[in-house]
């Protein structure tokens, strides 16, 4: 089915309409046993197979310290994709999948290891004809990516010859600053070509992120608006429900600013205020985005408009539960955040004036990821004050997470003889509107990947110039003990004071 598509003389390589398949390949994921893996890479695997769209020539290869056969890999492989996949679990489906199903046990400094997996690969070459085609997705720790990636460079696993490619998949975080990014990149650049390399921010495989070039550019209605002119300022807003879980060694040393604001809140910052692209293809939608980020500015009065917190126990779904510093493996003195706001500025005609504000948090009410756009008032309301006492702003919302769709708020009158206007709501869900579920983040990103599409995936300078906005916040943060706020709140009360120096407050979602 592959072959025939992909070589079909009379099919225009531009028609959507028709499923894209990946050439024959093979998928090796370093860290294979790990919870990424488990509860994301092999179900999405599954999903993109039970829809059809991976070729029959497709292998998935893992990798991993752990004593297994083949067997073993394939049933834990089995239980993942059961218990994780959006899709139903068929029984003729996996028997497919697992045909082409293999494990290489072993450690990333076992050179032993590694001469194996090469093996095994010109192996599957000969077997399942991937055409010397492979991606490596490397789901382990930052600080394993050097020795990996030195193995991939001493063994050959990067380098391709005559059509063949290979691709490196790059889990966040994209460094801890400025400086440790650019060592990454050099080292990721030294062993793989940089049009090789797609670095993971599963925020911009979410069907609603992608939604805003369809809401922006294929509309008449919201790009004459979306500016200044219009626009009274900006939230995005990333609300966790959850604390840290068993994920204390690695958020204690991260903190909320370097584990969602450096990468998932900037990137929707982006595209929020990007330019209309020439075309949609990788290169024009990041030259777009590079723009924005390089005209980020950061309030000159951090003390006042960067604002970061740290939860104590509280009440959340009828629970109690603990604060941040009686979490297991976390430090009775730790001054890491897990609430950060800050106010940004773009510094381009489209949105000179117009306050972008970005917050995220752990243990707030509820779970909840969204673009809010708010726009100006009326400059004049033909009605009596107490007619409008209860209208706001205009909002249009981008629901990101969970009930996936868009929000328009605006004023309307109430029914009655009196005159009396208060905001409503129109809703757009996803759910409601199409028939089709909405694919998993990893679904679109692997499929994605294994394509050599990389419209999704932030490139070096992207990840620099983020690091650039977030390096002076951490630095300011790092002599100040972050406020507290009562897990099950909407973080700090200094956040809502934050808003409360511009006249504004944050919503409610």
């Amino acid at each position: 089915m592959a072959s025939t598509l992909n070589s079909n003389p009379l099919r225009d390589p531009r028609d959507r309409r028709l499923p894209r398949l990946p050439d024959a390949s093979a998928l090796v994921v370093f860290g294979v046993t790990g919870d990424l893996s488990r509860k994301k890479l092999i179900p999405a695997v599954y999903d993109l197979a039970n829809r059809g769209l991976l070729p029959p020539g497709f292998v998935l290869l893992g990798f991993a310290r752990r004593d297994w056969e083949h067997g073993d890999f394939a049933q834990f492989a089995r239980e993942s994709a059961e218990k994780g996949a959006r899709t139903p679990f068929r029984a003729e489906v996996w028997d497919r999948l697992e045909s082409s199903i293999r494990f290489v046990p072993g450690s990333f400094d076992d050179d032993v290891a590694f001469d194996k997996l090469c093996a095994t690969l010109e192996e599957l070459d000969r077997s399942h004809g991937i055409g010397g085609n492979a991606a490596f997705y490397l789901s382990v720790p930052p600080s394993a990516f050097p020795v990996v990636l030195k193995q991939m460079q001493r063994t050959g696993l990067a380098n391709t010859g005559g059509d063949a490619w290979r691709r490196v998949v790059i889990e966040k975080p994209f460094g801890h600053d400025l400086g440790s990014a650019r060592e990454l990149n050099s080292l990721v650049d030294d062993v793989f070509t940089p049009a090789g390399v797609y670095r993971i921010d599963h925020y911009l495989g979410k069907e609603t992120v992608q939604n805003l070039f369809a809401l922006r550019f294929a509309n008449t209605l919201f790009e004459p608006i979306w500016n200044s002119q219009f626009v009274d300022s900006v939230q995005i807003t990333m609300a966790e429900d959850v604390g840290i879980g068993t994920r204390a060694g690695f958020y204690d040393e991260t903190g909320a600013a370097r584990d969602v604001l450096q990468n998932h809140l900037l990137q929707l910052l982006a595209l929020t205020a990007m330019e209309e692209p020439v075309s949609f293809s990788a290169e024009t939608i990041r030259t777009e985005k590079i723009k924005v980020l390089r005209a980020v500015s950061l309030p000159d009065d951090l003390a006042r408009y960067a604002v970061r917190g740290q939860y104590e126990q509280g009440w959340l779904a009828g629970e109690r539960v603990a604060g941040y510093l009686d979490e297991k493996d976390i430090p009775a003195d730790s001054r890491t955040e897990t609430y950060a706001a800050v106010r940004l500025g773009i510094e381009t005609r489209r949105w000179a004036g117009v306050p972008f504000y970005l917050r995220t948090g752990k243990r707030l009410p509820r779970r909840v990821t969204e673009i809010a756009i708010v726009f100006k008032k009326a400059p004049h309301l033909p009605f009596d004050q107490t007619d409008t006492a209860e209208l706001g702003n205009n909002q249009l919302v981008i629901r990101v997470q969970p009930d996936e769709g868009v929000t328009l708020k605006f004023g309307s009158k109430v029914p009655g003889s009196a005159m009396e206007v208060r905001d409503v709501a129109m809703d757009f869900l996803f759910g409601e509107a199409f028939t089709e579920a909405l694919p998993e983040a990893y679904e679109r990103l692997i499929l994605d990947v294994l394509l050599g599409d990389a419209t999704l995936f932030p490139n070096n300078a992207e990840v620099e110039e983020s690091w650039r906005i977030i390096d002076p916040l951490e630095e300011h943060w790092a002599s100040t003990t972050p406020f507290r706020y009562r897990a099950g709140s909407w973080g700090p009360t200094a956040a809502d004071e934050m808003l409360a120096l511009d006249s504004r407050r944050w919503r409610r979602p």
